[in-house]
């Protein structure tokens, strides 16, 4: 398994901005999909964002459709999760996953370690 490591998460107020990253650490690094999956305390993990390496195309759950941006950097490995307007129930553990499903909007049991992101005043 290739090692996924993410960051960038914190707290932030209801209506701000934070910019979590996903870094795979592999020399030669050439996935189908990256995804972004959150779970907030009491609730199943669910699916955020994907995207396909190759083209870029990216896929969004309808709760942050026009919020959350999806990108990557194939020189660095990087994936990036824009996340804007941000929402008290945005708060959950945003976890980085390697050849999701996107169809289907499930994981592979490739994960990161995840990040923790607190919305609150």
């Amino acid at each position: 398994q290739v090692p996924l490591v993410e960051s960038g998460g914190g707290l932030v107020q209801p209506g701000g901005s934070l910019r979590l990253a996903c870094v795979a650490s592999a020399q030669i690094f050439n996935p189908y999909s990256m995804g972004w999956f959150r779970q907030a305390p009491g609730r199943e993990r669910e699916f955020v964002a994907a995207l396909r390496w190759a083209g870029g195309s990216s896929y969004y759950a309808d709760s942050v459709k026009g919020r959350f941006t999806i990108s990557r950097d194939k020189v660095t490995n990087t994936v990036f999760l824009q996340m804007k307007s941000l929402k008290p129930e945005d708060t959950a553990v945003y976890y980085c996953n390697k050849d999701p499903d996107i169809a289907k909007s499930l994981p592979s049991s490739a994960w990161g370690q995840g990040t923790q992101v607190t919305v609150s005043s």
